[in-house]
């Protein structure tokens, strides 16, 4: 078929026509439908678009006219009122004409527009278009569709034959787009709007030019909706961004600080007070029909992916962003939207991408971490030493009321996408799971950052759990029992695969999931947010401090080779001076990087509203755990009654692990480094804590964690540099304490000893230490002295236990360390004669320094544990004494005494004095006076002095007589001590002569010899299992430490063993035929013991 061009151009406008008549037949009421005229004579008639299908709300999808503010009451007055000016008339169709023209900057009349310059658009070819309907050139709302696409339709860059209508091209604005024309559209209508309403206009006149107004700002709305979804559609500018980058800036404006970051097109950009109204109208128009996606949903992804949001926190232009997003949240339809969106909550993405790939994840990335943001801590924290203290305290504060500013502005906008719809909520407790279990590989020992978020995005996630966390944490826990206890159950947000449990298997998780009753219902808002701000916790602050403390231990690493090499100047004057000095300044740009990067993590970490967040979340999730265990569920008001039952709930058995985990990290790293905010609030939750699983171990499986919880004692009544313990005032008040402390310690103290771990050699001893260190804390306590001396009253059998172990640590502690300080005296002697050792082949001497320094690594904690543990025994042989005076306890503990004194005041002595003592934690002569101080305590029991006269491998009279010279010289001891020392020595030295004269009994049957020491049995038992016959003394000194037949071991208690009546009564027909009665006290007591023995 032939046609001509002019039928094509008409074909193109009517196609587009009816495009956007479709779209916006659902905000025209029925009166502007007739803006749909047929169309001029060389087209066919052009018919009404078919309505879409969706339901058109007339409240929303037609803006209601608003009230007319100048209205007269038509209550006749009764008196003359002062002068009112009468309303006057408006021409409609005139002013219809004018308003239209204006706001559309548009005319019919080529006079006007020639008048104009051509500012105002002659539309030449619908005028002619109307004169061939036989219209009138008068524009309306009737019009207004067919008005606007006309002009929409020009081209500036397009050429014309027709020279009355160049000027109209040429003046057209030639890099505006169809965005910015519409927008000044709106603009100019919001004006007309106003200006009518100041106008004292006549009620109904007014009322009907408001709907006019209202009809052209849905056509408007429906355009700019339109040309944000296909910017293509009408003629454009080349070489600008089209479509939804047009709006991006002005969201962006709404923050003063992001002018620069804007594009050129600021210029015709909404400003603060219109963008609001502008996003409403956008609501209101394409809401109904379930387009809005398609509207804003471009021009949220194009917010968010921003690339000033990527820049960091040092440029201003992520504010931009924020203060948009804000803009756009403020719409609840627009906030449900953005959940909606496919970037919301992307699926199938990696977790190193995902804060890449999300919608929010640009932002929730922000943050000052040195890894992600190197740029941070190089600017703000370099060169320390020689940067004012002031500057770096400035830029700290700095940093940290921007990261304030940040998080609360992403929370308003979290809480708004919450509060939006049922469905955006579902939408963002979705994201924050995902984002959540797609980096559980956060929780492992060893990461790879390049395979996880990073730990900005994962700390921004948690604060925002944290802010939600607050409305429900009020100071009485009332909205406690809302959160669902069996919420694992029930629901599957969480991944726990493969999670360890509290004290259970997977096995027993599974089968406890499936006896649960299915749920009626959803979890509630609350506990959702309350378990997956337990699982963010876990993956996030806890491991971002383990960041911090690699940083730490680096940086001491460097330190310590910068001090190493600058000590050992050998290699000035050598070849190697320059690499040397080149190697330490190396090591002294990476110390400064490392120091930097710390002070950069502590920015965020310190953060003041973040500590204190923290640490009401974990009081808040440590009250709600007892609560758990507790079983009238009622902790804390009342208190929960200890020890817990010895049945353990299977609910709280098959709880993650990381659960208990997290409260006792946090409780360490708050007490390390934030203990002056735990005066507030804390100390408390934190003490109740630790007694509660210390008096009843058995909830818990991980002896690590049990450990754990003794150093969070610890810790708590440790003080440091400026910073008081944070615990030792509450442990002698706390009525809790009082009771339960003193046993909860000494029974963890002899659980310990076997935890099952490869690591429990070392293990015990560090708790141990930390156990002994508490008790001396508290010693000065009356009430917990009374409480050692009835647990040894009334548990004495645990109480004997306990004490042989001590002495069994002291044993083995005290005998590596003096060994160890004797080969240190050894090493350091041969090397102090430097001629003889400088000539030595160099492998020997590498090989003898490699030994030095490896037992100087050692020694210290060595010497300090021991010596921690005897200052122990010290203690408590003072305040009880009869628990050390049972058979299987006094004989070792003698031997122990004498073995180690003879170290430090026999010939052996000599071989301890090493160069810096202090360096190994060895003061020889406190350990000194602390051994004899036991002597002392316990000078007054006979079974002692016979248990030391009976020690044939260390004891001599000489030896104490030595000590006591040593201790008067050192004034270690009072004369009355040393007098008081010197009886003891005298009633041994009796004793020992009696013991000479009873044990001289000839050859003794192999029957009446125990199989284990080789002693005669006083008290023989028969072992039930292995049948085995061993003295009851000597059963029961190993029971202490095996609970296993020694024969066979099968398990065994005390109460098994069999008395051998039979076997006793020979013994004891043995000893009585053979016993010598005669003994050796016809010596003068100054011969025995001389305890004025001056020799070195």
């Amino acid at each position: 078929m032939n046609t001509n061009p002019q039928d094509d151009v008409d074909r193109i406008r009517l196609k587009r026509l009816a495009k956007l008549q479709g779209a916006a037949s659902s905000s025209t009421t029925p009166a502007a439908s007739t803006s749909t005229s047929p169309a001029p004579s060389p087209t066919p008639p052009q018919t009404k678009p078919t309505p879409k299908p969706t339901p058109q709300p007339p409240a929303v999808q037609k803006r209601p006219a608003e009230p007319v503010l100048a209205a007269p009451s038509p209550v006749p007055l009764k008196k003359k009122a002062p002068a009112v000016a009468t309303p006057i008339h408006l021409d409609l169709p005139a002013w219809e004409d004018e308003v239209v023209s204006r706001i559309l900057n548009v005319t019919l009349r080529k006079e006007i527009a020639e008048k104009s310059g051509y500012e105002v658009v002659w539309l030449k070819q619908l005028a002619e278009e109307l004169k061939g309907e036989g219209l009138s050139l008068q524009l309306s709302s009737e019009i207004a569709d067919r008005t606007l696409i006309a002009r929409l339709e020009l081209d500036p860059q397009s050429m014309s034959d027709d020279l009355e209508f160049l000027p109209v091209l040429a003046s057209l604005p030639s890099q505006q787009t169809v965005f910015e024309y519409l927008v000044g559209c709106w603009k100019r209508l919001n004006a007309a709007k106003s200006a009518l309403l100041r106008k004292n206009v006549i009620p109904l006149e007014q009322q009907q030019a408001i709907g006019v107004l209202e009809k052209l700002r849905d056509l408007i709305i429906s355009y700019t909706g339109l040309t944000l979804q296909e910017p293509e559609m009408f003629p454009q500018p080349p070489g600008k961004p089209l479509g939804p980058p047009e709006l991006v800036p002005s969201l962006m404006s709404l923050s003063e600080l992001s002018g620069p970051y804007l594009s050129s097109t600021s210029r015709t950009l909404l400003d603060g007070a219109e963008i609001e109204s502008f996003l409403q109208d956008l609501v209101r128009r394409f809401e109904p029909d379930n387009e809005l996606d398609g509207v804003l949903g471009p021009v949220v992804v194009q917010l968010c992916f921003h690339p000033t949001a990527q820049e960091g926190l040092v440029n201003d232009g992520w504010r931009g962003v924020i203060r948009g997003l804000e803009a756009l949240v403020s719409a609840k339809p627009i906030a449900a939207m953005i959940t909606r969106l496919p970037q919301w909550n992307p699926e199938n993405v990696p977790a190193p991408q995902f804060e890449k790939a999300s919608l929010f994840g640009p932002l929730l990335g922000l943050g000052v971490f040195e890894r992600e943001w190197p740029s941070i801590a190089k600017t703000y924290f370099t060169n320390h030493e020689t940067r004012p203290q002031g500057e770096i305290t400035s830029a700290t504060a700095s940093l940290r009321g921007t990261l304030k500013t940040l998080q609360s502005s992403l929370f308003q906008i979290f809480n708004s996408l919450v509060r939006a719809s049922p469905e955006a909520r579902e939408a963002v407790l979705q994201y924050f799971a995902r984002a959540i279990n797609i980096n559980r590989k956060r929780a492992g020992m060893q990461v790879d950052p390049a395979t996880v978020s990073s730990d900005c995005f994962i700390m921004n996630l948690q604060i925002m759990l944290l802010m939600f966390c607050e409305p429900f944490m009020d100071a009485n826990y009332s909205k406690m029992d809302r959160i669902d206890p069996a919420y694992y159950a029930r629901s599957s947000r969480i991944d726990l695969d493969d999670e360890t449990r509290i004290n259970a298997t997977n096995d027993e998780a599974d089968q406890w999931r499936k006896q649960q009753e299915p749920a009626t219902a959803p979890p509630n808002f609350i506990t959702e947010i309350f378990y997956l701000t337990l699982a963010a916790s876990h993956i996030g602050q806890h491991k971002i401090v383990n960041n911090l403390e690699e940083l730490a231990r680096q940086y001491d690493e460097v330190r310590r080779q910068i001090e190493n090499v600058t000590a050992d100047q050998t290699w000035r004057g050598t070849p190697f001076q320059a690499r040397t000095e080149a190697a330490i300044n190396a090591w002294k740009l990476q110390q400064d990087g490392l120091w930097a990067a710390q002070y950069a993590y502590e920015a965020q970490l310190g953060e003041p509203e973040l500590v204190f967040r923290t640490i009401s979340f974990v009081n808040f999730v440590s009250t709600w755990v007892i609560r758990f265990v507790d079983p009238q569920k009622q902790h804390p008001n009342p208190p929960v009654e200890l020890p817990l039952p010895k049945e353990v709930p299977i609910s709280f058995r098959v709880l993650p692990e990381y659960i208990i985990e997290d409260i006792i990290e946090y409780h360490l790293y708050s007490i390390r480094t934030h203990p002056n905010s735990l005066e507030l609030s804390g100390k408390n939750e934190i003490l109740i804590w630790c007694l509660t699983f210390l008096t009843s171990t058995w909830y818990i499986k991980n002896p690590f964690l049990k450990s754990k919880i003794v150093e969070v004692l610890f810790l708590g009544t440790y003080s440091w540099g400026e910073h008081r313990s944070v615990l030792t005032m509450l442990l002698n008040t706390h009525p809790m304490a009082m009771k339960h402390l003193m046993p909860a310690l000494m029974n963890f103290y002899i659980e310990v000893e076997q935890t099952g771990a490869s690591s429990q050699f070392y293990d015990k001893f560090n708790s141990r230490r930390n156990i002994a260190h508490i008790f001396k804390t508290v010693w000065n306590n009356q009430a917990h002295r009374d409480a050692l001396k009835n647990e040894a009253a009334n548990h004495s059998e645990r109480f004997v236990r306990f004490v042989n172990l001590m002495i069994n640590d002291v044993t083995y502690l005290l005998d590596e360390s003096l060994t160890d300080l004797a080969k240190i005296h050894e090493l350091q002697t041969e090397m102090r004669d430097k001629a003889t050792f400088d000539a030595q082949p160099a492998q020997y001497r590498r090989e003898r320094e490699s030994q030095l320094r490896q037992l100087e690594r050692y020694t210290s904690i060595y010497v300090s544990l021991g010596s921690s543990t005897v200052d122990l025994l010290k203690i408590f042989t003072g305040e009880t004494k009869s628990p050390f005076m049972v058979p299987e306890i006094v004989d070792r503990l003698a031997a122990m005494l004498d073995y180690n004194l003879d170290a430090l005041a026999g010939p052996r002595c000599q071989a301890l004095v090493v160069a810096n003592p202090e360096k190994y934690k060895f003061n020889p002569k406190q350990l000194l006076s602390d051994l004899l101080q036991i002597y002392l305590n316990l000078s007054d029991q006979g079974e002692f002095a016979r248990a030391v006269a009976a020690d044939e491998r260390s004891y001599r009279k000489e030896l104490f007589e030595h000590a006591a010279g040593i201790a008067r010289r050192k004034m270690l001891k009072s004369e009355d001590e040393i007098e008081k020392l010197g009886l003891f020595v005298l009633k041994v030295e009796e004793t020992k002569a009696t013991l000479q004269a009873e044990e001289d009994l000839g050859d003794i049957p192999d029957e009446f010899l125990d199989p284990l020491m080789y002693t005669l049995m006083r008290d023989p038992v028969t072992l039930p299992s292995s049948r085995a016959v061993v003295d009851r003394s000597t059963i029961k000194s190993h029971l202490l430490s095996d609970s296993k037949d020694p024969f066979n071991r099968m398990p065994l208690s005390l109460e098994d063993v069999i008395p051998n009546v039979e076997l006793k009564q020979r013994i004891d027909a043995f000893l009585a035929e053979r016993r010598n009665k005669n003994t050796a006290y016809d010596k003068p007591v100054d011969d025995v013991v001389n305890m004025d023995e001056s020799q070195e």
